[in-house]
């Protein structure tokens, strides 16, 4: 389980999400590396705070470990929790999708194994300046790269009443959007919204309370919806996929957890697309460079145990999908 409470050591703030499994998906992969006469390297590109990366550099003491964050201050405490690793990592200020750019930077040219666990962190979620959570009252911002870009403020006080309803019908998949946009608007007129408290009053007066009864806190998901577009989440991630594959080496491992069926979905296309062949239908042959490139390690998505939800309840949406690469494109 998550505790708001900053005082407490950073390892004791927060509970990785499927931790075993996820380290044991990518043991094989360092073990290649291993057996290639190479050092493993992986990268851990949601670092947070770094929980899953601490357990890899303790199991595998020869493991090389590149962290990558948004969030200076999940950098920060990431840190901290690794100091005694710090001869075994990188840890680096940028956002997933520029993995191509980080590796390059350090002089890397392929990795064995990467780690992405997606979404909000629990230190986003529990840090109340930050805006992520509608369980109580703070400035509307919800950026996890603080140093730069709009904020939820910004969305919900410029955007038009089209533009409101298109990104929480959409990244919130809220069947409510648009009375709820048509109350954003009607509120921001009389004064501009700059908190979360104000917001989660105007849904709760929309969203009718049989439905909240169902479909949990009646805010979940136009929150979701605003931290999307704010931090260009979906966008991110379509990249990010791609490129994560591009970076493995040979037999090298991604290990992907998803929290909403809008992540999942692209991470489920880009796997499958690359353990299936891409020659044309009725193709009479296949050809080498046709052949598929991934091999999935999990049959569909593999979620948390009941123990595991009851140690963090924040993995309960949890869904893990995995692959290898068993084959490189050749060069056209």
């Amino acid at each position: 389980m998550a505790s708001d409470n900053p005082a407490l050591p950073t390892s004791e703030r927060h509970i990785p999400v499927l931790k075993d499994r996820c380290i044991n998906l990518l043991a094989p992969a360092f073990d290649a590396a291993r057996h290639a006469g190479r050092t493993p390297v992986v990268i851990d590109a949601t670092l947070g705070m770094g929980g899953h990366s601490e357990a890899m550099l303790q199991r595998h003491p020869d493991l090389h470990l590149i962290g990558i964050d948004r969030d200076t201050e999940a950098l920060g405490l990431a840190g901290e929790r690794l100091a005694p690793f710090r001869d075994r990592t990188d840890l680096v200020h940028a956002v997933y999708d520029e993995i191509a750019e980080v590796l390059k930077d350090l002089g890397i040219a392929e990795v064995d194994g990467i780690l992405m666990d997606l979404g909000v962190s629990s230190l986003q979620l529990d840090e109340r300046g930050r805006g992520f959570a509608y369980s109580f009252d703070a400035p509307l911002d919800m950026r996890m790269d603080t140093s730069r870009g709009q904020t939820a403020a910004d969305v919900v006080n410029n955007y038009s009443e089209e533009e409101l309803v298109r990104i929480i019908r959409k990244w919130g998949e809220e069947k409510f959007a648009g009375r709820i946009a048509n109350h954003i608007v009607a509120a921001r007129n009389k004064a501009p919204l700059s908190h979360t408290g104000e917001l989660v009053e105007i849904i709760r007066n929309v969203v009718p309370a049989g439905a909240a009864r169902t479909g949990g806190h009646p805010a979940k998901r136009t929150f979701q919806a605003l931290r999307i577009e704010v931090n260009e989440e979906l966008d991110v991630l379509e990249r990010a996929i791609p490129a994560a594959v591009d970076a493995l080496a040979l037999h090298g491992r991604a290990v992907v957890m998803s929290y909403h069926s809008l992540e999942d979905k692209i991470v489920k296309s880009v796997f499958a697309a690359g353990a299936r062949s891409s020659a044309p239908a009725g193709f009479p042959v296949e050809l080498e460079e046709h052949q598929a490139t991934l091999k999935r390690l999990t049959k569909g998505t593999e979620i948390p145990t009941a123990e595991e939800i009851a140690e963090n309840s924040r993995a309960a949406s949890a869904r893990l999908r995995a692959v290898e690469k068993i084959k490189t494109r050749s060069a056209r």
